[in-house]
């Protein structure tokens, strides 16, 4: 109890000799202040970029599946470029073959997308991105219609010329009414608009492109009018709920690409089977760059803090030593000392931690659509333990030779 008692007197201590030198605090803090703002504005930057690529990613995909194409979506080393190259194109009749004999699969879609197209309504026109897919690509990622429909078997089937466009292009090419039912010209050929995607905004980081500003046709439709002499479609394959890791269905991909292609046993595969939870691995191993590359140029502003605050207690320590000999001739421990001058480092590292952190919760609170800024509870709890460590750090020392002093000695400086 007596224990506790003390610790408490050194907590008012620490906090009297704080208030009493309201300049010094607030000079000595800045440091810590910058150093942690920018550790936990990197924190919060590096979280909020990895969650709104995988949101992306999501939105990609619905999850469990599988695409097969010409390249890779990560490049393995010291494989040659020009193999790749060198590889054909997948074809449909793959995705016909795939779709009807793939029994490890729920949805087989062929996608092709990366051209524009202009795309006019009266006087009204711009730029659109182009992707084309087969039915049942809606099993596969999402399409969110915000008005009108979707596909229908038949006119995906039979390359009929509907559409479904993006919430900016509805917005471009028919300002104040409804783009449902409309006639639009996508390079001169005309489209029945049945379709309208939500409208989801600016991302940083956008796979194949804004849904905003794409146009979705039926893939027979694309093959005939966009792709010309040039395809280059991949094949997305959704495995079964019950295939774990959608090893059964690679193993049979592999198998029947093979048996397509003609590939001998000991040649190899001239196709890509690529997985979002690659690109998930790719983007973690980034992740962990930044934040360590962002944590050691932060930390350079937090060491210039640290012996902000330590050159600081020295100086306090110096202004109190007739005070310290006192109490230590009144009978006050040693630890009773040490804690003084500890918690009052610690006081100004959180403090100045805190006002870091409020800096932080200000930036995020700008509204802006290309990353949306989202601070933690454990970026604000890692900041929150850096400043205390920094204190501790750079308060002990002082704090130390404060305790040790010889009261006689002490009691006579000036």
């Amino acid at each position: 109890m007596k224990f506790i008692r003390q610790v408490w007197e050194s907590l008012l201590f620490a906090y009297q000799a704080l208030r009493s030198n309201v300049l010094r605090t607030t000079l000595s803090l800045l440091g810590v202040s910058i150093g942690i703002f920018a550790i936990v504005a990197v924190f919060t930057a590096v979280d909020s970029l990895k969650q709104n690529i995988r949101s992306e990613i999501d939105s990609f995909s619905s999850g469990g599946v599988i695409y097969v194409g010409k390249w890779p979506w990560l490049m393995q080393n010291n494989y040659p470029w020009w193999k790749y190259l060198n590889r054909p194109e997948m074809k449909y009749t793959e995705y016909k073959y795939l779709k009807d004999h793939l029994k490890s699969a729920q949805a087989v879609v062929i996608i092709d997308n990366g051209r524009t197209a202009s795309a006019t309504n009266g006087s009204s026109s711009m730029d659109v991105n182009m992707s084309g897919a087969s039915y049942e690509y809606n099993q596969i990622a999402s399409v969110p219609i915000g008005e009108g429909r979707y596909f229908l078997p038949i006119e995906s089937e039979n390359g009929m010329n509907v559409c479904i466009i993006g919430a900016l292009v509805a917005e471009n090419l028919s300002p104040g009414r409804s783009a449902v039912g409309q006639i639009i010209k996508l390079n001169g050929i005309k489209f029945s608009v049945i379709g309208i995607i939500e409208k989801k905004g600016t991302d940083i980081l956008s796979f194949g492109g804004t849904p905003d500003e794409k146009v979705f046709v039926p893939y027979n439709t694309y093959s005939a009018v966009f792709q010309k002499d040039k395809p280059a479609p991949d094949i997305a394959i959704k495995a079964m709920e019950s295939d774990a890791g959608q090893v059964a269905l690679e193993g049979e991909i592999t198998g029947i690409m093979r048996s397509l292609r003609s590939i001998k046993p000991k040649q190899e595969d001239n196709f890509s089977i690529n997985r979002l939870d690659g690109l998930n691995q790719f983007f973690d191993g980034i992740f962990s760059v930044l934040n360590i590359a962002g944590s050691l140029i932060a930390g350079f502003s937090l060491l210039v803090g640290g012996f902000g605050i330590a050159n600081i207690m020295f100086v306090s320590v110096k202004e109190r030593t007739n005070i310290i000999g006192i109490q230590k001739s009144l009978g006050a421990k040693n630890y009773f000392i040490l804690f003084q001058f500890l918690f009052e480092a610690v006081f100004l590292s959180l403090i100045g931690g805190l006002v870091g952190i409020g800096l932080v919760v200000l930036i995020t609170l700008i509204p802006q659509e290309a990353l949306p800024l989202h601070l933690s509870v454990a970026n604000v709890a890692k900041g929150l333990m850096i400043s205390s460590f920094i204190g501790i750090l750079s308060g002990i020392i002082p704090a130390w030779v404060a305790a040790k002093m010889d009261p006689v000695i002490a009691i006579r400086s000036k």
